[in-house]
């Protein structure tokens, strides 16, 4: 969002002069461990992610800040990979601003347009959904939101109850509600994603439930369809809460996992009387349909 051309609110005014912490990152080789190392620093309370030539930049609010967690990454020490960091304190930044620079369209397999309200509109793919998501995760631009997405193509909402967990930008949340939902209801345990889910529904005229929080949320309330993008240590400490709140032949979609991670998401899965449907790929990253 361009301050000189849209109204901001007082929050997000007081979230744009907040003191952040930078991590500049060095990886070799760059690929895969890029996203590797996202997902680590995913479970800190990092608020955004910035690649660069030769590795990632990574924003933490210096209140936050605590670098022996960082220091104490596994990945740090892989065999496998090299990764140095520089840590100081970042330069005042706009941070809409900056988004607006770097942010740019998504075209889902030809079905799905991604866009920013700045982008031009693309009358030639059927389903147009506005983000805007700030510091929130879920653009698209990763390959765990681009194989959900293409994974709900193939998927009927209509009329059905939908929960979209780590919601992030809640851009699955909104796009179940397009094709039909009946009740969606978006679920993040992040602040960020909570005020930015709540945003993109608005702008997307679109009505779901948003709450921030995690599994303990989840009530008696039952879903014909789950969408969980986390990450696998989550998913396989709440697939038993899901399956609680799955109507019977419901199915749940799981992303946020790599492909080495599938046989330990199977395992934990078929405990609970879930069946393997289907898999969806993108650079080692992968989702995983599953039928009650």
């Amino acid at each position: 969002m361009n301050l000189t051309k849209y109204k901001i609110t007082i929050f997000e005014q007081f979230l744009i002069k907040m003191k952040y912490t930078e991590y500049q990152f060095v990886i070799t080789p760059i690929e895969p461990w890029r996203d590797i190392l996202v997902a680590y620093l995913a479970e800190f309370p990092f608020e955004s992610f910035v690649e660069t030539e030769n590795g990632l930049l990574a924003y933490i609010q210096t209140v936050e800040d605590d670098e022996n967690l960082v220091r104490e990454m596994p990945i740090l020490s892989s065999n496998e990979v090299e990764i140095n960091y520089k840590r100081q304190a970042s330069p005042d930044i706009n941070w809409n601003e900056e988004w607006e620079k770097n942010f740019t369209p998504i075209n889902v397999e030809n079905q799905i347009y991604l866009h920013a309200q700045f982008h031009p509109k693309r009358n030639d793919i059927p389903h147009q959904i506005i983000i805007e998501p700030k510091m929130s995760f879920g653009t698209g631009h990763h390959e765990t939101t681009y194989n959900m997405l293409r994974a709900m193509l193939t998927l009927n909402f209509a009329d059905k109850d939908v929960l979209d967990m780590g919601a992030g930008t809640a851009v699955l949340a909104i796009f179940a509600k397009q094709q039909g939902a009946h009740y969606v209801e978006a679920i993040d345990i992040d602040e960020w994603s909570y005020d930015n889910a709540m945003e993109n529904a608005r702008k997307n005229q679109v009505e779901i439930t948003v709450k921030q929080g995690d599994a303990s949320l989840l009530g008696s309330h039952s879903f014909d369809i789950i969408l969980a993008n986390i990450n696998k240590n989550i998913l396989l400490q709440d697939i038993k809460h899901y399956v609680k709140n799955l109507n019977p032949n419901g199915q749940l979609l799981l992303s946020g996992i790599y492909e080495h991670d599938f046989d330990d998401i199977i395992s934990e899965s078929t405990l609970y009387g879930l069946k393997f449907v289907q898999k969806w790929s993108k650079n080692d990253w992968i989702s995983i349909l599953l039928q009650l």
